[in-house]
């Protein structure tokens, strides 16, 4: 599956193509390619719940014209915030706003898109939905329903029940 463009998500499930047509309609994933952006997350892999929102990974060289593209592109938008702050000892910055009906959050490093966690999380999550089949897609968004986070519901689906792996 090639996640580096969004053109997969309209023939996907109908969230998928809600997605897309919302990203398109908006140009969402048009202003942001100078940054790179892939979209990452439960969506693309089909174990998206009710309130799953759109993540978006994007790459800048420089945070200060990041940040003023975001404020130009997005600040019309509802409940937009954009916050700059350390994730992981990596200076992030994060911008949080609704559209139609989604909440994104676009979340920008000094650092390749293909190369944060969220796309190499994604990468390999896809790969053991895959590979383990529907019953465990299920699996995942019923333990996603009852709470968890994405990758600690991976690692308790896999048997991974180790607190410090649930915590990654």
């Amino acid at each position: 599956m090639n996640f580096t463009t969004i053109e997969y998500l309209k023939t996907g499930t109908p969230k998928q193509q809600e997605a897309y047509d919302v990203l398109t309609k908006y140009s969402i994933m048009e202003y942001l390619q100078p940054y790179s952006p892939i979209l990452a997350g439960t969506i693309p892999i089909d174990v998206d719940i009710e309130n799953s929102d759109l993540d978006i990974i994007c790459y800048w060289q420089n945070a200060d014209e990041f940040k003023i593209n975001l404020c130009k592109y997005f600040y019309g938008y509802k409940d937009i915030q954009i916050v700059d702050k350390l994730v992981r000892d990596q200076r992030t910055i994060i911008a949080n706003f609704k559209v139609s009906n989604f909440e994104i959050e676009i979340f920008g490093q000094n650092k390749p898109s293909q190369e944060q966690y969220a796309y190499r999380h994604m990468v390999i999550e896809n790969y053991l939905l895959l590979s383990k089949g529907n019953q465990f897609r299920q699996t995942i968004r019923e333990l996603k329903v009852q709470g968890f986070k994405t990758e600690p519901a991976f690692a308790y689906a896999l048997g991974l029940q180790e607190t410090h792996i649930l915590n990654f």
